[in-house]
């Protein structure tokens, strides 16, 4: 109890510390520009968007569980924007994008400290200095804000490859330290300026909107994951069918939606890059998605909802990190390839027998690499001049540049996650009991059911 309470009077003091400090909230200086309001509004919509795709995953998840299992499938997405959503402002954003070094932020943004409604791009209370990547028209906090649902939304994607297993105790506290230990020091190495990874004083690797920074490290550190935690106990002789395939479809559609916002609001500004991405976005992911129908109708006699759904998704991912940099035939030949290796990755998971239990690493981590991997083939600066040529244009250098930030966010993520799981399980513990998994964890882990009679159903049927 005593710890309790020095944990929750250290946490008061360090929040009101930050409100005495005012300067989070301190006039702008007139020597910065306004903030651009068709801008601001554009971007603002975009976090809305990118914030429906974590319950729009919940459902895509929910879908594919047993029935018994879908509160928990559900929460493990819908728990982020809590649990996200309070770490980001008091020290996610800060260790994601204040100026550092170049594989971590600093601390002087702690609890959006110094994070006011100036434009994003300069420094409050000082001379104009350009601090955040190119996001020079819109307000910082709404700057911070779209990139907490970028943070929310990456491990929750985690959560599909040790569904019906891991206690929802030890899930949350694995996402608070992966979010702050692995996502944070990836995020500032693509994404802030001075990052070791990034086109702002890094290496210059090309990722628009979160190929190695969402889907590659949610992707391996989902795979890492599935092995620490092991099998559950039906795998794979006694695997259910999806209990909800309109679940499926309905998630599917969700992400598909607020994708654009994901992928169309990097641009930060409402404009022509946005365009080149929204376009590539929706293209890639028809392209994808009738791709994998076409593999299921050839290779397996019939097209599947569940594959009309994963295909758009693959889709989706592969072309993250390419969206604002490529044209609409390659952003069809993006997601036609993309479409085409995830088929193949999901088949080849099955072979080895990894219990990624809803495809995460065949569809994220295997999506997000070939999506970086053709990034740097198809990029042109033609449609973002704020970009580079590729393969395509004669910048062969650019795939090794894209090979290298691949092979440190695997490093990076898949070890992190390791080490993060190990210190879990010797801690708190990483699974649920047998029986809770035979029974699901619906009511053992919450008390309540997705379906009111299931429960009592199976127990009278003993």
């Amino acid at each position: 109890m005593f710890k309790k309470m020095v944990v929750i009077a250290s946490l008061t003091l360090f929040l009101v510390g930050g409100v005495l400090t005012g300067n989070a909230w301190a006039a702008t200086p007139g020597a910065i520009p306004a903030p651009d309001t068709g801008d601001t509004a554009f971007m603002l919509i975009s976090s809305a968007l990118v914030l429906l795709m974590t319950p729009g995953l919940a459902f895509f998840y929910g879908g594919f569980v047993r029935s018994h299992n879908i509160l928990n499938t559900l929460m493990m997405s819908f728990v982020l924007m809590g649990i996200v959503g309070v770490s980001w402002i008091l020290w996610g954003y800060s260790l994601s994008f204040a100026p550092g070094l170049p594989f971590i932020g600093g601390l002087q943004w702690l609890g959006l400290n110094g994070v006011g409604l100036e434009t994003t791009g300069y420094l409050q209370g000082s001379a104009p200095a350009e601090v955040v990547s190119y996001a020079k028209t819109i307000p910082h906090q709404a700057y911070m804000i779209y990139q907490a649902m970028f943070a929310i939304i990456c491990p929750a994607l985690i959560s599909g490859a040790i569904a019906e297993r891991m206690s929802f105790r030890a899930y949350c506290l694995f996402v608070l330290l992966w979010s702050t230990f692995i996502y944070t020091p990836l995020a500032h190495m693509v994404w802030a300026k001075g990052g070791f990874l990034g086109l702002y004083g890094g290496i210059g690797a090309l990722d628009f909107a979160g190929g190695t920074v969402i889907h590659i490290s949610s992707g391996i550190s989902a795979l890492v994951a599935a092995i620490v935690l092991g099998p559950r106990k039906n795998y794979p002789d006694r695997l259910s069918p999806p209990h909800n395939v309109p679940f499926i479809l309905l998630g599917a559609g969700l992400l598909w939606f607020g994708w654009f916002g994901f992928n169309a609001g990097s641009a930060l500004s409402a404009g022509t890059v946005a365009t080149v991405a929204f376009v590539s976005t929706n293209t890639s992911a028809a392209a994808a998605a009738l791709m994998w129908l076409i593999l299921e109708a050839t290779l397996r006699g019939k097209p599947t909802a569940v594959g009309a759904a994963t295909g758009a998704v693959a889709g989706l991912v592969g072309i993250t990190p390419a969206a604002g940099f490529v044209t609409p035939v390659a952003a069809i030949l993006i997601g036609f390839i993309t479409s085409v290796v995830c088929f193949y990755a999901v088949s080849f998971k099955h072979k080895v027998q990894v219990d990624d239990a809803l495809d995460t690493y065949p569809v994220h981590g295997v999506g997000g690499t070939i999506g970086a991997i053709l990034t740097a083939i198809f990029a042109t600066t033609e449609v973002n001049a704020d970009g580079k040529d590729g393969v395509l244009r004669g910048n062969f250098g650019e795939l090794f540049v894209e090979l290298a930030a691949i092979a440190l966010a695997y490093i990076i993520a898949g070890v992190g996650t390791w080490i993060i799981l190990k210190i879990i399980a010797a801690t708190v513990g990483l699974r649920v009991p047998e029986q809770t998994e035979d029974q699901g964890l619906d009511i053992n882990e919450h008390g309540e059911e997705g379906y009111n009679t299931e429960y009592a159903d199976r127990i009278s049927s003993r």
